[in-house]
């Protein structure tokens, strides 16, 4: 990837971050107070539905640009040294590396969040006060380890449905896909993989919300897991899923849409 693509990954990368996460917060907002442990009427209901919103408006840029630059940046690389029918495996390394890196920046922006999500009356500052006065830099980034837990198997499933089926539509019509259609491939690809990695999202929702010394705490996602199945069961698992499911759904055809169409406006 030459210079003008890093450019071209990183502006589209980050208006597409800015766009999805802002338009969908209210459902995200609803899907983690479905999943906190108070339970949702305790942790807010549906008052202040844009509480943690500063901290998703910083944070979204930059963590959707990281993704995407360091994406095609693997994914380019591969691409000279991998057969043409390995190419799902190329999408799928090329957006675990993305996870990661992006999640240095995710993970705080995301713990100030959902902590604000649930504690509608603390303002996102406070939160961040907070937790950095009681837990440290540490706190902020509790939960990396379990959000790079859901979010790789998520793009593993994702990213390649998403290039498949743009594939598949292209050779149909018998040229590239639009920006639409993309979108469209995006949304089927996310709702998709939304489902199936729900109870990943439960875990790290509860481990980013545990008081500081609880078990959760420590960070230990089947830890997290095994303590919901014991006391929610299936339904615990996958609590959230109806918003996440059409968060993502709605934000794949978002942020892959708006991706490809600011991309191929600006190479």
């Amino acid at each position: 990837m030459d210079w003008a693509g890093f450019w071209v990954s990183l502006t589209a990368g980050g208006i597409a971050g800015m766009c999805v996460d802002l338009i969908l917060f209210p459902l995200d907002t609803i899907k983690t107070r479905l999943q906190s442990p108070q339970g949702f009427k305790k942790a807010g209901g549906f008052r202040e539905i844009y509480a943690g919103v500063p901290s998703v408006a910083v944070g979204s840029f930059p963590n959707a640009a990281a993704f995407f630059v360091t994406y095609e940046f693997v994914k380019s690389v591969l691409a000279t040294v991998t057969p043409l029918y390995l190419s799902p495996v190329t999408h799928m390394a090329a957006a675990s590396f993305g996870e990661v890196v992006a999640c240095l920046i995710r993970v705080p922006s995301e713990v100030v969040k959902q902590r604000a999500q649930v504690s509608p009356s603390s303002s996102t500052f406070q939160v961040l006060s907070n937790t950095l006065y009681q837990e440290g830099i540490q706190g902020l980034y509790r939960g990396y380890k379990s959000t790079v837990l859901r979010e790789i198997p998520f793009s593993l499933v994702q990213f390649p449905v998403w290039e498949a089926l743009k594939d598949l539509w292209s050779w149909k019509q018998g040229h590239v896909v639009h920006s639409w259609q993309s979108a469209t491939c995006g949304a089927f690809a996310g709702g998709f993989a939304a489902v199936i990695t729900t109870p990943l999202d439960v875990a790290k929702t509860r481990i980013m919300l545990a008081k500081a010394g609880s078990s959760n705490a420590s960070g230990n996602v089947f830890s997290a897991l095994h303590s919901v199945w014991r006391s929610q069961g299936l339904p615990g698992l996958f609590a959230g899923v109806v918003p996440r499911m059409t968060a993502i759904s709605l934000g794949g055809f978002i942020f892959l849409g708006t991706y490809d169409k600011t991309r191929s406006l600006l190479l």
